[in-house]
């Protein structure tokens, strides 16, 4: 059994700040783990937007707290976030994230993540 507490990670090495500043992640599970996935709390800053394109991994997200919008760049629909809204990038989409307010985000990511990642160029996690 494994337990840990947001408040312990957030302050060690398993919170991560993005270098672009638009979002800092407390990874709580880890492919250490070997549970299969990642399990991450997300705080996207207020302001954030920025393009992501997962091709190597796949993620639910659900959103805990606040508000923004998710941008399918295949067919350019625009969806909005709220408190209670899940979206699932099941098909490695490119993407837009926007916060419109800070936004508290529970991420899975499927293969997980090894706990230090940020994103590429391309917006991409690359694989270890």
């Amino acid at each position: 059994m494994i337990i840990r507490q947001l408040s312990e990670a957030n302050n060690s090495e398993r919170r991560v700040v993005s270098p672009d500043g638009n979002w800092e992640s407390t990874r709580l599970l880890l492919k250490d783990d070997n549970m299969g996935f990642s399990f991450h709390i997300t705080t996207i800053y207020k302001g954030a937007d920025f393009r992501m394109h997962y091709k190597n991994h796949l993620e639910s997200v659900y959103c805990l707290s606040g508000e923004g919008e998710i941008e399918n760049l295949e067919d350019g629909k625009v969806h909005p976030i709220k408190e209670g809204t899940l979206y699932i990038l099941d098909k490695h989409d490119q993407h837009i994230l926007r916060a419109k307010q800070e936004m508290k985000m529970a991420c899975v990511f499927n293969p997980p993540l090894n706990g230090n990642e940020v994103h590429n160029k391309e917006g991409a996690y690359e694989l270890a």
